[in-house]
This record gives C-alpha cells, sequence and structure tokens, in this order.
C-alpha cells in the first residue's frame, strides 16, 4: 500500500518526462479493460446459460453511465494496444529505447487519431438510439448497480477466499515457504522469460483480434442494436434479429439471439465468430491477468498478500476462461445437434 501511494503522488507531482506518464496510462488503461472484460465474458456466457440474465445486462449496458462507460474504455483498450506495440517494438529492437520519447508520443497521437472517427461513429448510434426513444432521459443508475453488484460482491468474496488459502498455506509445513525476494536480487528463470515473451507476442496479436471486435461491436454496430428488431448483425449471413422478448417492460429483440445469430455463421463450413471469439478469450484474458499480476507484484511485499493475489487471479482467470469457452462451445453443440436432427427428417422423408 506504501508503494502504491508513492507511485501516485510521485506521478502527481512529476514534470515534463512522457515516459512516466506512458507507464502510468498503460497501466490503468490495462486494468480498467481487464475489469470489463471479467464482466463482459460472464455477461456474454449468459446468452447462451441465461438469455433473461444477459438481457438485462445489455439493457443496462444501454443506460447513459454504461455509455460514458463504454467511450472510456475504447479508449482504454485503444491506447493499450498501442503502446503496448511500442514496447513490444523497442523490446525486440533494444537499440531503438533511446526514441522511445518520440514513439511515445508517436502513440498518443495515434490514439487521437483513430478514436476521433471511432468516437463520432459511436456517438452516431447514441443519437439515434435516444432520438428513437419515447421515454423521458434517466441516467439508468438502478440498472447499473443492479448489474455491477454481483461483481463486486463476487470480487471480495473471491479474494476473502485467497487470502484465507494463503494464511492456511502460510501455516501449513512445505507450503508457507514462499518468500519475497526484492528485484534488485532477483535471478530470471526460463519460466519468467517464456511469461515474458508471451506477454509481449500476444499483445501483438491481440491486436487485430481486439480492434476487429471493437469495430464489430462498438463502431459498425452498437450495443443498441444488439436489441433492435430487424437488425442483422455484422458478418453474418443468417438474417435478422427477429425474435421479441420484453425486457422492463419494454419490447425489443432478442439479445440472446443476437450472439446466436453471429456464432451460427459459417464460413467455408467453420463457425468463424466461434473460433475468432475462443481466440480473443484466450489471448486476452491470459495476458490481462498475467498484467495485473506485474502490477500487483509492484506493490505488495507481504507474503500472504501477495500468494493471495496470485490465487486469486490464477482461479479467475480459468474460471473465466471455462465459462467463456464453454458458452461458445456449447452453443455450438446445440447447433449441431438442430443440423443432424433436421438432417435425419429430410433422410427419413
Amino acid at each position: 500500500m506504501t508503494s502504491l501511494v508513492l507511485t501516485i503522488t510521485e506521478t502527481l507531482r512529476y514534470r515534463g518526462k512522457i515516459g512516466q506518464w506512458s507507464w502510468v496510462l498503460h497501466r490503468i488503461a490495462g486494468i480498467g479493460t481487464l475489469v470489463f472484460l471479467v464482466m463482459h465474458v460472464i455477461d456474454t456466457s449468459w446468452a447462451t446459460f441465461y438469455p433473461e440474465l444477459y438481457a438485462k445486462a445489455i439493457a443496462a449496458y444501454k443506460t447513459p453511465l454504461f455509455t460514458l462507460g463504454e467511450f472510456g474504455l475504447v479508449a482504454c483498450v485503444v491506447y493499450h494496444a498501442l503502446n503496448g506495440f511500442r514496447i513490444a517494438l523497442f523490446d525486440y529492437r533494444p537499440k531503438w529505447w533511446r526514441h522511445q520519447a518520440n514513439a511515445a508520443k508517436v502513440v498518443f497521437l495515434a490514439t487521437v487519431v483513430i478514436l476521433v472517427p471511432v468516437f463520432l461513429a459511436m456517438f452516431g448510434h447514441v443519437l439515434n438510439f435516444y432520438n428513437e426513444r419515447a421515454t423521458t432521459f434517466d441516467l439508468g443508475l438502478e440498472q447499473v448497480v443492479e448489474a455491477v453488484s454481483p461483481f463486486v460482491v463476487g470480487t471480495v468474496v473471491i479474494l476473502l477466499l485467497a487470502l484465507l488459502v494463503s494464511l492456511v498455506a502460510s501455516v501449513v509445513p512445505g507450503l508457507g515457504g514462499f518468500k519475497y525476494t526484492p528485484k534488485a536480487q532477483y535471478k530470471g528463470s526460463k519460466q519468467s522469460l517464456l511469461v515474458w515473451q508471451f506477454m509481449r507476442i500476444s499483445g501483438v496479436l491481440i491486436i487485430p483480434l481486439v480492434f476487429g471486435h471493437l469495430a464489430m461491436v462498438h463502431v459498425i454496430n452498437g450495443v443498441f442494436d444488439i436489441t433492435k428488431l430487424g437488425h442483422v448483425p455484422f458478418g453474418t449471413n443468417l438474417g435478422a434479429n427477429m425474435l421479441e422478448v420484453t425486457v422492463h417492460g419494454v419490447q425489443m429483440a432478442s439479445a440472446a439471439k443476437f450472439v446466436e445469430l453471429r456464432w451460427n455463421t459459417l464460413l467455408a463450413g467453420v463457425y468463424i465468430w466461434r473460433v475468432y471469439d475462443i481466440l480473443l478469450l484466450v489471448l486476452v484474458v491470459v495476458h490481462g491477468f498475467n498484467g495485473a499480476r506485474y502490477v500487483m507484484e509492484d506493490y505488495t511485499r507481504n507474503p500472504v498478500v501477495r500468494r493471495a493475489f496470485n490465487i486469486a487471479f490464477f482461479g479467475t482467470m480459468i474460471g473465466v476462461l471455462l465459462v467463456g469457452a464453454l458458452a461458445i462451445l456449447q452453443t455450438a453443440l446445440g447447433t449441431a445437434e438442430k443440423m443432424l436432427n433436421q438432417a435425419s427428417q429430410v433422410i427419413i422423408r
């Protein structure tokens, strides 16, 4: 905690060095993206397991408060991706680090250049939505609290359980041997080198995947289109979303059907968006939680607390991967079953 306070105070009174601000913003953007990522994977899985809950989650995403958060999320993703590419590139060519200040400025400029048209397109979706609405303006605070509170409670429970496990491990013989080693005395291992390489490689591979996802879900389509009756999801050849449901007393298209249409799209016999989302899921989740571990290790010195955070991060990472993958694969099994049934009926006839 002392290290965290020192970082904040020193950053606020730091003068004139762009490298410090790049470092701070990179971490803030990364943690912010990870927080939303966990929520996004879990609530998208509800499209498969609990369609009614997913409909409520999308309704909350359409509130003004979440809309502001969406703009912030996109800014975080774009900056973190571009700055991560700068870091990976300079690590690959260490002699270029003398140009890092100019490169950091280029990253800031590129972020602005990308965000201006993206924000204009996103704002267009917002205007269209509110122009079509007949109801009065509402911040939707109640819906936001309802949507976020389970994740807050879940986070607290996970951290408390991880702390309990860490405390038990500290007193059980053979399990409490974790010892904090200052970075100045730390010698890199083969495992740490592999993790470092993964962070650089995955950071580069993620860029086209995540930019493509942002374009499809936030720019070409918008969160408001997910429940727009008659809307054809981008990248699908299965037609429009015509399944109508009622959420909070309002008639709209089924949010779960939007996801189903996208995931059931075949290209050359391949469920292209399922493959795409699986790749994105694995790379982003593992990259994000390992990045959070790096940040945590800079601010925790107590071995029990550090072990607790590692347990919480690892357990949550595995849980998010399993939930996301099962949601995608279960819909594939369901679709395959429907296709087999249809084929068998044709054969019988």
